[in-house]
């Protein structure tokens, strides 16, 4: 039974139920029940659960640095590992949660996307600690993006993410109009269904035009030909 139970069957098992139920749910015990294996089939590939989920974290990862490694101007480059690092996090509610759990470190997908994306913002003319601090705000962004999507914010589920909503309706809507009249404007703007994929545009394009913006201001200076004549 060991021999057939493969590394990548476990990640996989682990990672759906992750997304389903909670990094929490992730156990040994539990995934060998679910693999109709014996816990120590487990700990043939992994040491203990950080291990498993730093694992977890490293396969969800691994395509966020790919296209950074096609040609093309480093603000297109560095705008699509950010896109797919939220389209990641869309499909797997788990990943934002890993980040906390996991050793940063020791997830080698990620230091590799870390490793490019200040590469990238060095092209960019900032400097490498100036590119840490982008790249951090650039991750937080993005998992804040995604925790605060409007369809269903936090992961909680569809039908309450609605209710949700419509009590934060009504109670802006219960506000004095005369004294807040944006917000009562907005109040009504809430009464039609969240447009997601608008929402996630928007939140990309706000995330990337601040870093776009700097890198143009730091781009004429570092531009300026020294008169040495």
């Amino acid at each position: 039974m060991m021999s057939k139970l493969s590394r990548e069957a476990v990640i996989r098992r682990a990672l759906a139920l992750a997304d389903a139920e909670g990094v929490d749910a992730v156990t040994v015990r539990r995934l060998a029940g679910e693999l109709d294996v014996t816990p120590m089939a487990l700990y043939w590939h992994f040491k203990n659960k950080e291990e498993l989920l730093t694992a977890v974290a490293d396969h969800l990862l691994a395509g966020v640095a790919r296209p950074a490694e096609f040609g093309g101007p480093w603000q297109t480059r560095l705008r699509t590992m950010v896109r797919t690092l939220i389209e990641t996090m869309r499909e797997h509610p788990s990943l934002p949660l890993l980040f906390h759990v996991a050793e940063k470190e020791r997830i080698g997908s990620f230091t590799r996307a870390t490793d490019i994306a200040l590469g990238l913002l060095a092209e960019a003319g900032f400097s490498l600690e100036e590119g840490y601090w982008v790249s951090s705000y650039l991750l937080n962004g993005a998992i804040t993006l995604v925790n605060g999507r409007p369809d269903c914010p936090g992961g909680i589920r569809p039908e309450e993410a609605e209710e949700r909503r419509k009590q934060h309706r009504l109670a802006l809507e219960a506000l004095p109009e005369q004294e807040y009249p944006y917000i009562s404007a907005y109040a009504e703007t809430m009464r039609a269904a969240p447009d997601v994929e608008r929402y996630f545009s928007f939140g990309l394009d706000l995330l990337m035009c601040g870093v776009e913006a700097m890198a143009a201001r730091i781009a004429p200076a570092s531009a300026t030909p020294n008169n040495t004549a």
